[in-house]
């Protein structure tokens, strides 16, 4: 991630979409684009990825934006700020759900918006701070790698990993058994793998090219995880199985 805050807007309000737009570029932070119906707003994350998402909860679609943000969530935990009109108690519950970062309720105005996004923003940096665990990585071998957990030093096979996630600068190993979360921005983590056998699908993704288990136009699938594939990482991911 770089030191730019990326927002998508989910806004079925093209007024109130652009508006928010303008003043978020005003104050420095980067707009992936403007999306009106859930399913959009979906294909988006999966292609963009971006730090926070900025999700009216009406969306006029066939989803609306709480079932649009459970559906996000499946592929990554992006933190997510609901805009709002209705302020009754179901919606409130329902939406809590997801478990969003904060609530704007409309109308708003411009020092509204730019201190809850600013809150955010500080939370995102304060958890990128203290990840959920301390792990690290100590070594990196051919066939293995071995992590720090507190005092002991935990070995992993490299054909046990079925991808790497990134989040913020740590990264989400998932192998066979157990996931493990460590303190690394996930460029500098692939930088020390020697193995040929993981390949970047995405710039949040990287994958076990012997695990995956079908591969569509735009995602893989690996034990049922959906993982997007961009265009960037499309063609050496097809030359890469190819060898395989």
């Amino acid at each position: 991630m770089s030191d730019k805050i990326s927002i998508l807007i989910v806004e079925d309000d093209m007024i109130i979409a652009a508006n928010i737009s303008l003043q978020l570029s005003n104050l420095g932070y980067d707009v992936t684009g403007i999306e009106s119906r859930g399913e959009d707003a979906i294909n988006h994350a999966k292609e963009n990825h971006p730090d926070i998402i900025l999700m009216d909860i009406n969306l006029k679609g066939k989803i609306d934006g709480i079932e649009t943000a459970k559906s996000i969530q499946k592929f990554f935990d992006i933190p997510l700020i609901y805009l709002t009109a209705n302020t009754d108690e179901a919606s409130f519950q329902k939406a809590k759900e997801t478990h969003p970062y904060a609530f704007i309720s409309k109308p708003f105005n411009k020092l509204n918006l730019e201190r809850t996004i600013a809150l955010v923003v500080d939370k995102i940096k304060e958890e990128n701070k203290n990840p959920k665990n301390s792990i690290s990585v100590v070594e990196t071998l051919e066939d293995r790698i071995f992590i720090r957990n507190q005092n002991k030093l935990i070995k992993v096979m490299l054909d046990e990993i079925l991808y790497i996630e990134a989040e913020r600068n740590y990264c989400n190993i998932i192998t066979t058994n157990q996931n493990f979360m460590i303190v690394s921005p996930l460029t500098s983590f692939c930088e020390k793998m020697v193995s040929k056998d993981f390949l970047r699908v995405h710039r949040s993704f990287v994958v076990n090219i012997k695990k995956l288990d079908a591969v569509g136009d735009a995602h893989l699938e690996i034990k049922r995880k959906v993982i997007p594939v961009s265009k960037l990482y499309r063609e050496n991911l097809m030359m890469a199985l190819r060898k395989v």
